[in-house]
């Protein structure tokens, strides 16, 4: 993956500039991105279309966003019946998924029936999976409320739970048929929050952006930072990009794999750690000095490259080593059932350079255990 070339004929205006959409261009299961500072009204004008055809709503949220923002929740749905579940990883479990299950099957949706998945990036991999398996696959909407949502997790249809085997290990690949991203939400995200959704955007800027990357070593990221709706908007288009090339992650070398630059060591650390300990951005955020220890040690990128980019995750409020030594057994256990396992080998994504990835095979495991031991990994 080069450089991000941004296409303007992708994008549609509305409402003199207020509204941007972006679409997602995969046939049949293409859908608009909105974008926005404050879409409620937006969202509940797609209910009451809905609703108006005879279609069942439902709503999934967890409890840090019905209490931050209980407002908006009745702009956006009114009476529209809402499942509220617990914050964090541990939501997203066989036990979660059974809980949302009974909840579609209480409201009584029936295969027109639509899930609204309103929340981060928990709230909409169980939301999206939910409604991939009710009645064998429902009709669901992305209203993400964290920074990680926005510009990653509720984009391309990756759906899924985490099974005590490891991370993200069952799920399915269901598009959405819409997401609004609406950047006023992120006004009562907590600072470590936004700081984990901090992490996938310097991913996307390592994976194929180096001038964003670039950008964020001048300036950090921040709520009040003037370009973050534009930063949000380049992080879902290069998304989109890599997602219509290839949407099922089937190529056989980069496509759709890259986005899980630094998510090999970032998912063992935290199924290592126990679901929770760790934030999935914190944990990306380690694992993306991981991988460019490993690209170093590969000769793809020199130890000034590293040191950038580790001062750009520390001066995004985000970890670069382990908080307390993980068992390095546990972690390469983890490592060996990544999805991106084939032949019973694993896979990593490396950094040719700032600004493009490369798919690795065949990287000998004494390297990854090094990196592991690099970042805090015990034994």
């Amino acid at each position: 993956m080069g450089e991000l070339l941004l296409d303007a004929s992708r994008w549609v205006a509305f409402s003199g500039g207020m509204v941007e959409t972006l679409n997602v261009s995969l046939g049949a299961r293409s859908y608009p991105i909105r974008f926005g500072a404050d879409l409620a009204a937006d969202v509940r004008g797609e209910v009451a279309r809905l609703t108006t055809a005879g279609r069942r709503i439902a709503v999934l949220t967890d409890q840090n966003f019905a209490r931050a923002q209980a407002g908006a929740l009745r702009v956006m749905f009114s009476e529209a019946p809402v499942l509220t579940v617990e914050p964090g990883e541990g939501s997203k479990s066989l036990a979660g998924l059974g809980r949302v299950l009974d909840f579609l099957a209480e409201q009584k949706l029936d295969r027109g029936g639509v899930l609204f998945a309103v929340g981060g990036g928990v709230i909409g991999d169980l939301g999206g999976f939910a409604a991939a398996s009710w009645l064998r696959g429902i009709e669901f909407f992305q209203v993400p409320t964290t920074l990680l949502a926005m510009v990653d997790s509720s984009v391309g249809g990756k759906t899924g739970i985490n099974l005590a085997a490891g991370k993200n290990l069952a799920g399915a690949f269901h598009q959405p048929r819409g997401v609004f991203i609406s950047t006023a939400l992120l006004g009562t995200l907590p600072p470590r929050e936004f700081a984990a959704g901090a992490a996938e955007v310097i991913k996307y800027g390592l994976l194929g952006d180096g001038a964003l990357f670039a950008s964020l070593e001048i300036a950090p990221l921040a709520v009040r930072s003037a370009d973050l709706a534009a930063v949000i908007r380049r992080c879902c288009t290069l998304k989109a990009l890599i997602v219509e090339a290839d949407e099922r992650e089937t190529a056989r070398e980069g496509g759709r794999a890259l986005l899980n630059l630094g998510h090999t060591f970032g998912h063992a650390i935290e199924y290592a750690a126990g679901f929770g300990d760790y934030l999935h951005g914190e944990a990306v955020a380690i694992g993306l000095g991981a991988a460019a220890g490993l690209s170093r040690e590969l000769g793809l990128v020199s130890a000034a490259d590293v040191a950038r980019i580790e001062a750009v995750l520390a001066a995004h409020a985000l970890p670069t080593r382990l908080r307390t030594p993980l068992p390095l057994a546990a972690l390469m256990a983890a490592v060996a059932r990544d999805k991106k396992v084939r032949a019973g080998l694993p896979r990593f994504v490396v950094l040719k350079k700032i600004g493009e990835a490369a798919t690795r095979e065949g990287v000998a495991l004494g390297l990854a255990e090094a990196c592991f031991r690099a970042i805090g990994a015990a034994g």
